[in-house]
């Protein structure tokens, strides 16, 4: 059985939508860095960030970065579709992934934390530091719905692990009213995302609304 350390309506969603997708077994431990707990602890020894989500495989080893747990569970269980079987398709879903992980995922961090990106600064240079990251975010995201035309889907006619991380890294990151009016393609497609059946159970326990 997996083990997945993660919280309500944070970037751990992804992660449980992708085992519910390929039926996978598992158990949910709630664990995050802004409520101490014994479970926080827990996953402070498995992945030192102290970040969810952190996954526990059955054989014990452990995983982190949502975008490579979502690529481990794909290629470790291809029946579940996950990730495209072809090739190509695969090859970009894979590119897609990485590119939510290390632009748009990496953005938030820097809009929730500026402190850390800028020694002794005051609420104004903060602001300041949000402010540009927030318009960076946007940017990213329109680039990536210009590379990903839904066909139906992000990965193409069905339902993929990239849909997924974009649906929850747009939630999360606040980064959805602003897509409903550049891209309003990409806003139906993953408004759509998460009323898939597969999806919405799980959806609304995350986000009642």
């Amino acid at each position: 059985m997996y083990t997945l350390y993660g919280f309500k309506g944070s970037g751990s969603a992804a992660v449980e939508l992708a085992l519910e997708l390929a039926g996978l077994p598992y158990r949910q431990v709630d664990a995050a860095s802004w409520e101490p707990s014994p479970a926080l602890d827990e996953l402070r020894q498995l992945n030192p960030l102290g970040q969810i989500p952190t996954l526990q495989l059955p054989e014990g080893g452990i995983l982190t970065e949502s975008a490579a747990i979502l690529l481990h569970l794909g290629l470790a269980h291809p029946a579940a579709g996950l990730l495209p079987a072809d090739a190509a398709q695969r090859a970009q879903a894979i590119r897609g992934l990485v590119y939510i992980a290390a632009n748009c995922y990496a953005a938030i961090g820097v809009i929730d934390f500026p402190e850390r990106w800028c020694i002794n600064a005051d609420d104004a240079v903060k602001e300041q530091i949000r402010e540009g990251t927030r318009a960076r975010l946007h940017s990213y995201w329109e680039i990536f719905a210009d590379t990903y035309p839904a066909s139906p889907f992000l990965s193409g006619a069905s339902l993929g692990a990239l849909d997924l991380l974009a649906a929850v890294v747009s939630k999360w990151s606040g980064a959805r009213p602003h897509l409903a009016q550049a891209r309003p393609a990409f806003f139906e497609l993953i408004e759509r995302v998460e009323t898939h059946p597969k999806v919405a159970p799980v959806w609304r326990r995350h986000w009642d609304s």
